[in-house]
């Protein structure tokens, strides 16, 4: 029988300088992932304290002081040898010139170019939790084309109260396609758009998709360009390694809690959701009652944020 696998608590430092950028490690010859990138920091200790395993891990990785700041998220994630929990805290303030004590190699970068840089699995959710939004807005579909004018306002609401990522869910609606250039030519670069299942109309369109969980294990390959985002909705974990074959840029997984638009469906659970965002390292948003006040729960448990229909749509 195989020995189970050891569990670790790893605490990291997004460190970021007076011009937004911020500092990468390069992992050394001798240590696991050598040659990867990623967000410093190391192994908290017994008795140690998130904040006392930082200090020491940068002082002793970067020769700095750091101030540690607010808590950004968690990432459990399992690998070969072990379950690690990745711990990730703002660091804005130190004493000292960073630089690699250890002999390994550091890095200042613009967030926009965090994804050029190839990282252990556990640091991209971090990646995508600091680029992207943290809501993941779905669509109600339209009560008629008469109530097409005031879904139009309700969606330009969402937006003004800070929804930056919409899922354009109007399969049903006779005249989609008119309401989703509708909807794009009225609000364009406010927010990123994915329209739901149609990957022709998103080609012609020039914004991305979103993939139901039974397209995920018919496409082959990724089928729109990288500037165009690529989504899904997953439900179990052969969904979610698919989602990430393909080169998906998230996923959505749920339910998460009984919701109404799905009152057939079983909750997975915090817990279920956390086991399922371990084993791959896809960015997700947490999906399934949830709504604004929510968004800590779910980056407690691996997530960038949420995503919702009642909990992100405005009511009048």
């Amino acid at each position: 029988m195989p020995s189970p696998k050891r569990s670790i608590h790893v605490v990291a430092g997004v460190i970021t300088d007076v011009r937004g950028r911020i500092l990468l490690n390069r992992r050394t010859e001798n240590s696991d992932m050598a040659g990867l990138w990623e967000f410093p920091g190391g192994k908290r200790e017994p008795g140690e304290t998130s904040e006392e395993a930082l200090v020491r891990e940068l002082r002793e990785e970067l020769g700095i002081e750091a101030e540690v700041g607010e808590w950004l998220m968690d990432v459990p994630q399992v690998y070969p040898d072990k379950h690690l929990r990745l711990e990730v805290r703002h660091i804005r303030s130190w004493k000292g010139s960073p630089r690699g004590r250890e002999g390994q190699a550091i890095t200042w970068v613009t967030p926009d170019k965090l994804s050029r840089y190839s990282m252990p699995p556990a640091d991209l959710p971090v990646v995508a939790a600091l680029r992207h939004p943290d809501r993941y807005l779905i669509t109600p579909e339209p009560a008629g084309e008469q109530d097409h004018p005031h879904w139009l306002q309700r969606l330009g609401a969402a937006l003004d109260a800070g929804v930056r990522r919409v899922h354009l869910r109007t399969l049903d609606s006779p005249d989609r396609v008119a309401l989703a250039e509708a909807a794009i030519r009225a609000h364009g670069k406010r927010a990123h758009w994915l329209l739901n299942r149609d990957i022709a109309l998103a080609e012609r369109l020039g914004v991305g998709v979103h993939l139901g969980s039974e397209q995920l294990l018919q496409l082959q390959a990724r089928p729109l360009p990288a500037d165009q985002l690529v989504a899904a909705s997953c439900h179990d974990l052969a969904q979610l390694q698919a989602a990430q074959r393909l080169g998906c840029d998230f996923a959505v997984l749920g339910p998460v809690q009984a919701t109404a638009s799905h009152p057939g469906a079983t909750p997975l659970g915090w817990e279920a959701f956390e086991t399922l965002r371990a084993q791959v390292s896809l960015p997700l948003y947490a999906l399934g009652g949830l709504g604004p006040a929510d968004i800590a729960e779910s980056r407690r448990h691996g997530a960038q944020g949420i995503a919702a229909i009642r909990g992100l749509w405005p009511t009048a």
